[in-house]
């Protein structure tokens, strides 16, 4: 038998207020109540009040203005955003990391600056190598910092971190998923055209050449998924 795990009273108020931000009661620039209005409407006391607030200041979702009060800067808990971005599906994963690699290409084609656009013929260059030389796990870290240097130069750094952590989180899930087997690589000449569209400023067409790479693997993981069943 498991043994009960007793919560503890800050859990509870936690659970609480995230509850009651994530519903709205507290819109994102509201002020918060006061402690002991709080204290009060939770049935607990202030210094758990008080503890339940510091991990929520230091979690993000409030900040504490000096002289005027606890204000609400976020409603939704970032970690467990991740944890839940962490429980889903490779398929989702990777289709969120597509949609990343398209909306990149097409900001980056916009606001891209010289130093950007060099960073990425230089990483296009990267990707020639030598196929009689290479492996799979060398072209697929190659084929990230590519695409990587695209999402650096959309000029969205929100953006651009979440492709870092989808292209790790999809590489990883792949390779537990399908272990032996191995989406296909796209060629050269695809990557190329991404690059040359970002070079001559078209945003639509950059975003439809990194779909012409995105949207097969995702046919491909769907059959090599199928397969498995």
């Amino acid at each position: 038998m498991n043994p009960v795990v007793k919560r503890s009273l800050v859990d509870i108020a936690l659970e609480s207020l995230g509850q009651q931000l994530a519903a709205g009661r507290w819109p994102v620039g509201c002020k918060m109540p006061t402690e002991p209005e709080l204290a009060e409407e939770l049935g607990i006391s202030r210094n758990t009040v008080r503890e339940a607030i510091r991990v929520l200041l230091y979690a993000g979702l409030l900040e504490v203005r000096q002289g005027d009060g606890t204000y609400v800067r976020a409603v939704i808990n970032p970690g467990e955003a991740m944890r839940t971005i962490s429980r889903a599906s490779l398929r989702e994963h990777l289709e969120v990391r597509c949609l990343l690699e398209e909306s990149a290409a097409r900001l980056a084609a916009e606001r891209a600056d010289d130093g950007e656009l060099s960073r990425i013929a230089a990483a296009l260059e990267q990707l020639r190598g030598d196929p009689a030389s290479d492996t799979p796990e060398n072209y697929a870290q190659r084929d990230i910092v590519f695409h990587v240097a695209i999402a650096d130069a959309c000029g969205n750094q929100a953006l651009a971190g979440l492709y870092r952590y989808f292209s790790d989180a999809v590489r990883q899930s792949v390779q537990d998923a399908i272990q032996d087997e191995a989406l296909p690589d796209p060629d050269f000449a695809a990557h190329e055209a991404i690059f040359h569209a970002i070079l001559a400023r078209q945003p639509e067409a950059a975003g439809q050449a990194a779909a012409a790479i995105t949207r097969p693997l995702l046919q491909e993981l769907d059959q090599l998924l199928k397969t498995r069943k």
